[in-house]
């Protein structure tokens, strides 16, 4: 039986839901490997690709052989300690690196890197963005889960995910004034509003929509309570996501829906990369204050980066 690893730095949840979508496309068993590293091996990864399993802090997970078949790893501070692995196993181990390693190393046997990483290399795989748990059977079954609270719900239906701050972007109380004045426009056609807050978006941020978009019309999650984040995506005619995450955007392109992106205060190359190839393509539009309908075929990302990892076993 193949064995396989899934390998992150602890407590990024998002990374590891990326190598977990894959693990599951791809039908593998797998056991997920959570580390941190102290300093200084946590300065230099990946650059300096020595391991030791003494750079392990105590609350990391052993990495004692024997050595999967399969290794995802993915987030910078995991390279070095998957280099570390492929060699402990003689090179047996395939080395799957989601997300940019950042380095190159012809060790990696795959990388599968968002085309605005700007990663280039031979064994790279280039996608669109984030790849993601959410599946059609996935959004199936939130359908039919929540189809009596979000079934009554005037059309257009309108998915409104809120991000927050981050090292890129900045969410203010001035463009959520501006966005809510534009979310109660779409109100008065009428559509519904179905508005779901991250974990990064500030309380302040949270209350101010809140009081600003109360009517029957709009339904609000604020995070107490069963998650209907995928319900929100599949009743939606259209979808607006805020400019500060990719995953958010990736998830709601999977759903085949217009998708409008909403400008917040900062940003990034990466980052504008990232949303300008989304609108060559017809992914994605900026929002203005208004939603039209259109379609396009959504990324096959999953299916591309299965395949791949199929090709390497």
């Amino acid at each position: 039986m193949t064995t396989s690893w899934i390998l992150t730095e602890k407590g990024l949840k998002g990374t590891e839901n990326q190598c977990i979508a894959l693990a599951e496309a791809a039908g593998l068993d797998y056991t997920v490997k959570n580390i941190r590293l102290k300093n200084p091996w946590k300065l230099f990864t990946p650059w300096i690709r020595h391991f030791s399993p003494n750079a392990l802090t105590p609350d990391s997970d052993a990495l004692d052989g024997p050595f999967p078949d399969i290794l995802i790893a993915s987030g910078r501070k995991s390279i070095a300690a998957a280099l570390w692995i492929k060699r402990q196993s003689g090179n047996r181990t395939k080395l799957v690196v989601v997300q940019s390693p950042v380095i190159k190393d012809d060790a990696f046997d795959l990388v599968i890197v968002p085309k605005h990483d700007n990663y280039h290399a031979p064994n790279a795989l280039q996608i669109t963005g984030a790849l993601s748990l959410i599946t059609a059977e996935s959004l199936a079954a939130a359908k039919e889960e929540w189809a009596e609270t979000l079934a009554a719900l005037p059309g257009p239906r309108v998915a409104v995910l809120i991000g927050g701050t981050s090292r890129t972007h900045k969410i203010t109380p001035q463009m959520t004034r501006l966005l809510a004045m534009q979310l109660k426009k779409l109100v008065q056609l009428p559509a519904s509003l179905m508005v779901t807050a991250s974990r990064r978006t500030p309380q302040p941020i949270r209350d101010q929509l809140r009081s600003d978009l109360q009517s029957k019309q709009v339904q609000f999650y604020d995070g107490t309570g069963p998650n209907p984040y995928q319900a929100y995506l599949v009743w939606a005619d259209a979808i607006l996501v805020t400019e500060d995450s990719v995953s958010m955007a990736c998830e709601a392109l999977s759903t085949g829906k217009p998708v409008y992106i909403i400008r917040l205060e900062g940003g990034s190359k990466r980052f504008t990369r990232f949303h300008d190839h989304l609108i060559a393509q017809g992914y994605a539009r900026w929002f203005t204050g208004q939603i039209n309908d259109w379609g396009y075929v959504p990324p096959d990302d999953l299916a591309k980066a299965v395949s791949a990892v199929k090709n390497i076993v």
